[in-house]
């Protein structure tokens, strides 16, 4: 059969990234109580393409996710890379898997247990070198601190989000980043909460003011101490209670510089 891909093509225009997106598969990641989990991800796959050919073979790309199966971990990551560089005679090769991490969390007064989820990405290239990048987002609860100064009573509080992404020389759980991402809020969510564990909650998060800045520089702090990571970064957004916008703050670190 005729390989239109193949086709010379005469623009003169290589292409960075050409490939596909939106790929739903199963794949199973590294729990740190568990060992693994099971967990279904959205897959993004790229490479680039030489300005002589007309366009990629869509069919290796999840050929090659075939290959490997459900396991998705770092230690088979750059693999999965050199398989798409070779499978599609590329230079280059990207994948992108974003997938619901669930941690088995209790409650902080009833004790009650519920899986939290949170949304994570394993984002790796691989050229001459292999990167890759953990991003964990971690839901929390933060509370305004200029609104409780002001107020006589009461003050406006709401969901957040605190996004953090790092490359590592050491392994780093998405555990620890929650749990970093977590501590640095007012107060953490959970998926359930008895009336004793809303009341602990309400009054802990009060008493621990936080801006989208102070978030921030906590996690980034904490980060900085950390060595076995090498580049880190941090963006928190809260969904504000009282405003038509959201409030946002972000910070980056490449300890290699």
């Amino acid at each position: 059969m005729k390989d239109v891909q193949n086709e010379p093509d005469v623009r003169g225009l290589p292409l960075r990234k050409v490939g596909v997106r939106g790929i739903v598969y199963p794949i199973r990641v590294m729990d740190r109580q568990e060992g693994f989990q099971n967990t279904v991800s959205r897959i993004n796959m790229y490479v680039d393409l030489p300005e002589k050919f007309r366009g990629t073979h869509m069919s290796r790309f999840v050929a090659v996710l075939n290959k490997h199966k459900c396991n998705m971990n770092l230690n088979n990551l750059e693999d999965i890379l050199e398989d798409m560089k070779a499978a599609l005679r590329a230079k280059e090769a990207h994948i992108e898997v974003y997938f619901p991490y669930f941690v088995w969390k209790k409650t902080p007064v009833s004790g009650i247990g519920s899986f939290m989820n949170y949304e994570c990405a394993f984002l790796a290239s691989k050229g001459n070198r292999f990167d890759f990048v953990l991003e964990v987002n971690t839901p929390v609860h933060s509370l305004c601190p200029c609104s409780k100064e002001i107020s006589n009573y009461g003050t406006h509080n709401q969901r957040a989000n605190i996004k953090v992404q790092v490359r590592m020389k050491k392994l780093v759980w998405i555990e620890e980043i929650v749990e970093i991402s977590e501590n640095a809020a007012s107060a953490p969510l959970f998926a359930l909460l008895k009336r004793e564990d809303e009341k602990y909650i309400v009054e802990h998060a009060y008493k621990n003011p936080k801006f989208v800045e102070d978030m921030v520089r906590d996690v980034s702090l904490m980060l900085e101490q950390d060595s076995r990571i090498t580049y880190y970064s941090v963006e928190a957004t809260s969904f504000e209670s009282i405003h038509n916008h959201d409030a946002y703050a972000y910070y980056l670190k490449d300890k290699r510089a």
